[in-house]
């Protein structure tokens, strides 16, 4: 697997970092993302801010362009907003990251400043199965 460092990941998150109006009054790319997936590869992803709350934050559309492309492992993580702050992950991006591929908790990195990540299961320590199970099919 490739090893981006933490500024490096932040770099690649701006290069989708721009803001721009959609129609009614909706709203897109205020928050950009880029995720490193277990096998090296880099994906970028997006916020969509949109007023019916149907939209979604950056990290779900990363996550979108890599299970699109046939992965499930996220090594490292981060997405910024305006003006190059990195932001955590939101409680449904950190349990969406989870449950794509349940690895992710003990290898996903979450970038949260130039100098300081945490694995994910640091930020999820009890994720929804934990309480509700496993759905049966």
């Amino acid at each position: 697997m490739n090893k981006l460092t933490n500024s490096e990941m932040i770099s690649a998150a701006f290069k989708v970092l721009h803001p721009r109006e959609l129609s009614l009054g909706n709203s897109a790319g205020s928050v950009g993302c880029a995720l490193l997936s277990t096998t090296g590869k880099l994906y970028y992803g997006v916020c969509i801010d949109i007023s019916s709350g149907i939209g979604f934050c950056a990290e779900h559309s990363a996550i979108a362009a890599m299970i699109t492309a046939g992965e499930t492992g996220i090594a490292k993580i981060v997405a910024i907003a305006e003006g190059g702050k990195v932001l955590p992950p939101c409680g449904r991006c950190r349990e969406f990251m989870y449950e794509i591929d349940t690895a992710n908790m003990d290898q996903t990195e979450v970038v949260l400043d130039v100098n300081h990540t945490v694995m994910l299961k640091e930020l999820l320590p009890h994720p929804y199965h934990e309480v509700w199970g496993t759905p049966q099919p």
